[in-house]
């Protein structure tokens, strides 16, 4: 097969999967039209949970069901009396009937491929075998939640009374964490604590895990067979998939807890040569764990929309933003290490635009918009990242969504129909916005860090919590000091999707694996609210878009946005920047601003209280030409 046929077969599979969404998102229409006789599947839902169907439940398990979202459900079961270890359990018993479902459908998916003979026997076989490999990684996703979030981390907590501080001293001086390249603390670990006695050890996967490690690396071990028998006729890669899946057996298998971080850079190492269309996903982030971020078990098949075309655009709007910021630090060697580190990486970024194909294991609990990888920066100096952006997802999904109550209640009417006019019917102009605010999140990671900077700046567990906000940042910069004009025409856009964004992750308070997106969002209120974009008098937030606080907003984020490089450069703990805007108590983080702290509060009460109800002032059939 030439790679002309070759990408004519991707364009249907693309066409596929993309029609296949469509049909899913079907379910969340027939929500909007109370046609519930056809929701025959949410029904089902709520039979498996034990739980008696009612309107905010039917958008609860659909969110969790379409959109893989569980903070809706969680806030529905608080709602039903449910204590904390009815929570854990219902939780677990919903990822199980999502797993089932989206493994449906990823079987269609393969079928279909195989079906109509597309691709070539090679790449046939690389999606056959993640999807044999991803089954058992989805089986192992609840032993690992169990043991890991919802186990040892728990003691942990219990141990000195929820103080977090005192967890990280605990684990430090305990050696509780992986060692990393040259034997510095690593800033993740591929490994879980076991108690033995009284006494905590780390110990590798394959250890705590064994019959389910074991299981994917016979897994592992099939697939790396079967592609032997085969070649790639299209891209020359054959070798190069076998010797990622043979590093992935090694890593795998590694029983020694001082070899796992080396392990998975060469996962890492192998898997960056990787450069088709057909990506395939590993364990990469670590979100999920706060304490000794145990890497999630990430695996999938990510397809790169064949009509994408490589440009250079954001990488060098970013590139001019960094050099500028960089001017005020000019002069300190170990600055321009740090700085020149960034730039060789921004120079060795593959970018795929593109949407999941196959998924599976931590992903039923929530796919990304786009994400940059890999976090180890000892592999990022040798190799470089990649860049995956899921646009077409996106759009597509959030084109489904249903408009909530809540909205409406916040922003008004006027505010959410200029929105919605713009996501409805401005293709093109929406996905600019997204290359400025979600692929720019992405390169933001890059900039101003180096091999030991989270290590170093996560002493107290929060280096995610300003991360987060220093990505999205970057982007933002790269589009406030743009002087060629040639986005100007998205300003209003980019400050709509801006305030939409801080607000909206208020929501994720509760939910433990995305504090790092909320702490952000409430960096972003300083912003909204110290530049006058947004005002609070307790019963009413008010909202002005003008060009005069759009200017001063433009300074604020410039001005933050140098004292934060600042605080990156010089390796500070991420807690000391945090907490110029937010600290914690109790559990969570609140604002030390007075106005903004009330704000939060009203709003997370409200969305408790309404946040599954349906707007039943504005429609979709308004805005669809």
């Amino acid at each position: 097969m030439n790679k002309d046929n070759f990408i004519n077969d991707l364009n249907d599979i693309y066409d596929f999967l993309n029609l296949q969404k469509s049909n899913i998102n079907k379910l969340i229409s027939y929500l909007e039209n109370k046609e519930f006789e056809k929701l025959t599947i949410i029904d089902d839902f709520a039979k498996e949970l034990n739980l008696g169907i009612n309107d905010d439940l039917r958008y609860a398990l659909l969110t969790r069901l379409v959109s893989l979202r569980d903070d809706s459900l969680v806030q529905v079961l608080k709602k039903n009396q449910k204590d904390e270890a009815q929570i854990i359990e219902l939780q677990e018993k919903a990822y199980c009937f999502v797993k089932n479902f989206w493994e449906e459908k990823h079987k269609n998916t393969i079928d279909y491929i195989k079906h109509n003979n597309l691709l070539t026997p090679f790449y046939q076989e690389v999606f056959q075998g993640v999807y044999n490999v991803g089954l058992k990684m989805s089986s192992w996703q609840s032993v690992w939640t169990a043991h890991i979030i919802n186990g040892i981390n728990k003691e942990l907590l219990n141990m000195f009374d929820g103080d977090e501080e005192k967890v990280f001293n605990y684990l430090e001086t305990h050696h509780l964490f992986d060692l990393g390249h040259n034997e510095i603390l690593a800033d993740r670990s591929y490994s879980a604590l076991v108690k033995h006695k009284d006494e905590y050890k780390s110990k590798a996967y394959i250890e705590v895990f064994k019959e389910q490690t074991t299981a994917v690396i016979d897994e592992l071990e099939n697939f790396e067979e079967n592609l032997i028998e085969l070649e790639d006729e299209v891209y020359g890669q054959k070798w190069d998939y076998i010797l990622y899946i043979q590093s992935l057996i090694k890593a795998f298998g590694e029983t020694k807890t001082h070899q796992l971080v080396q392990r998975w850079a060469d996962v890492d190492r192998a898997w960056m040569k990787i450069k088709t269309p057909i990506q395939i996903g590993h364990p990469l982030e670590y979100y999920e764990d706060h304490f000794r971020k145990a890497v999630a078990l990430e695996w999938d098949i990510r397809l790169t929309n064949p009509e994408f075309a490589q440009n250079d655009n954001r990488v060098n709007k970013i590139k001019s933003a960094f050099a500028k910021i960089f001017e005020e630090f000019e002069g300190d060697k170990k600055f321009e290490d740090i700085y020149d580190f960034s730039l060789k990486s921004l120079d060795k970024v593959q970018l795929y635009v593109g949407r999941p194909a196959l998924f599976f294991g931590a992903e039923f609990n929530g796919l990304f918009s786009a994400q940059v990888v890999p976090n180890d920066e000892i592999v990022t100096k040798e190799e470089g990242k990649k860049i995956f952006a899921f646009s077409d997802e996106i759009l597509q999904s959030t084109r489904a969504k249903p408009f909530l109550k809540l909205s409406n209640e916040i922003f008004g009417q006027e505010l959410l129909s200029e929105d919605r006019k713009f996501l409805f019917n401005e293709t093109d102009s929406w996905h600019q916005v997204y290359d400025i605010t979600t692929i720019g999140h992405e390169f933001g990671h890059i900039l101003w860090c180096d091999e030991q900077t989270e290590t170093l700046m996560n002493k107290t567990g929060n280096f995610k919590n300003i991360e987060e906000f220093k990505a999205t940042t970057g982007g933002l910069v790269s589009f406030f000091l743009d002087e060629s004009n040639e986005e100007k025409h998205l300003e209003r856009q980019v400050l709509i999707d801006t305030v939409k964004r801080a607000v909206g992750l208020i929501g994720w308070m509760e939910v433990d694996e995305v504090q790092p997106y909320y702490c952000e969002g409430l960096i972003h209120l300083n912003a909204l609210f110290d530049s006058g974009i947004l005002s609070w008098d307790e019963k009413e937030l008010s909202i002005d878009l003008s060009e005069q606080k759009y200017k001063i907003l433009k300074q604020w984020y410039i001005q933050t946005y140098t004292d934060l490089a600042k605080h990156y450069l010089n390796k500070k703990d991420a807690t000391q920047f945090l907490n110029k805007f937010a600290v914690k108590e109790d559990k969570y983080f609140m604002p030390l601003n007075t106005k903004i702290d009330s704000f939060v509060r009203f709003y997370f009460k409200r969305y408790q209280e309404i946040g599954q109800e349906l707007d039943t002032v504005d429609y979709k059939d308004n805005y669809i030409n």
